[in-house]
């Protein structure tokens, strides 16, 4: 634990700018449960949520994207998320995946893209553990 460059914690505050919903192509993977949340904070039946909202990517679940990269449910007018109260743990844990996490270098290229990253309240080492204990990114 002595070795992270991160053990004393990172500043952290979601900007509310709707970037990371946005952009490149990608995938966010979600399992039944959180297929189930969404589907109820929608006022939908879980199967009728899976047809409109989910594809398969091998064995996993993913989110569909607009044809520019966007998720689905990302609004580009409020620039907020449509499920938010019920969005992923991939979405939850942003930015506190393994792989911004992997070197000083990582992280600053995510804080350039990422107006919360380096901004807020020191998220302790320990609340960073757990985000990386739930999914890996």
């Amino acid at each position: 634990m002595s070795q992270l460059w991160y053990r004393e914690g990172l500043k952290f505050a979601c900007a509310g700018c709707g970037d990371c919903c946005t952009g490149a192509p990608g995938y966010v993977w979600v399992n039944k449960q959180e297929i189930e949340a969404m589907a109820a904070a929608l006022g939908l039946a879980a199967e009728a949520f899976r047809r409109k909202y989910v594809r398969s990517i091998g064995v996993r679940k993913s989110l569909i994207e607009y044809g520019n990269g966007d998720c689905v449910f990302f609004d580009n007018q409020s620039r907020r998320c449509r499920v938010y109260t019920a969005r992923p743990r991939q979405c939850r844990t942003w930015p506190f995946w393994s792989s911004n996490l992997a070197s000083p270098a990582a992280w600053k290229g995510i804080a350039e893209r990422c107006p919360g990253c380096n901004r807020g309240p020191l998220v302790p080492l320990e609340k960073i553990r757990a985000h990386l204990e739930v999914v890996r990114v």
